[in-house]
């Protein structure tokens, strides 16, 4: 069974113990958080490498690396060959993208239409920076921190990534029309 397998067999409401300990991240305030063993968590949303569950009345997410705190495999950070190129770099940032969603909705971020874009420079070292541009679907939606985190995360996979920006912007506004096809039919909007 693939890493993408094995999440999407879980079902929302399943329980599952914690094997060991964990480290979260709580949403929506973006901090990590420790869960101890033995404690019983509620799967809120399978999708991608992470695993959103409640736990007395509040929502984390388990990344990948952690899932084997569930009696599921880890997942390995995700990586790039170190004499990738620009054009393999920027694609390795896109797909990690499509592997961040919001806690709350089953839609990758790039399919929501929150990315506005990437841009990747290049330092005198060799290392770059990758600056993702990015929307949240409400300005007062508290799941910013923890998308972020997320990308970041998958992104700083690469070893030629020394680091990675968020820019949350709300110019131009989310809205609907923002959607991919794909994302419109999981969610119904047609």
């Amino acid at each position: 069974m693939s890493d993408i397998e094995q999440i999407a067999s879980l079902h929302k409401g399943q329980e599952l113990p914690l094997q060991r300990d964990v480290e979260v991240i709580a949403i929506p305030f973006g901090n990590s958080v420790t869960l101890a063993e033995d404690s019983v968590v509620s799967v809120m949303q399978a999708k991608g490498s992470t695993l959103s569950v409640g736990y007395e009345g509040r929502l984390y997410l388990i990344e990948g690396a952690n899932l084997d705190a569930v009696g599921l495999e880890a997942m390995p950070r995700p990586t790039l060959h170190e004499d990738a190129t620009d054009e393999e770099l920027e694609q390795f940032v896109w797909d990690q993208l499509r592997t961040c969603f919001d806690p709350e909705i089953p839609v990758n971020i790039v399919d929501l239409g929150l990315v506005y874009g990437c841009r990747i420079e290049r330092l005198i070292s060799g290392e770059r920076i990758v600056t993702i541009r990015m929307t949240l679907t409400a300005p007062g939606c508290g799941m910013g921190d923890v998308i972020a985190a997320d990308a970041r995360n998958k992104i700083l996979g690469a070893p030629q990534v020394s680091k990675v920006h968020t820019e949350i912007v709300f110019d131009p506004p989310w809205s609907r029309e923002m959607m991919s096809d794909e994302a419109k039919l999981e969610l119904g909007m047609f």
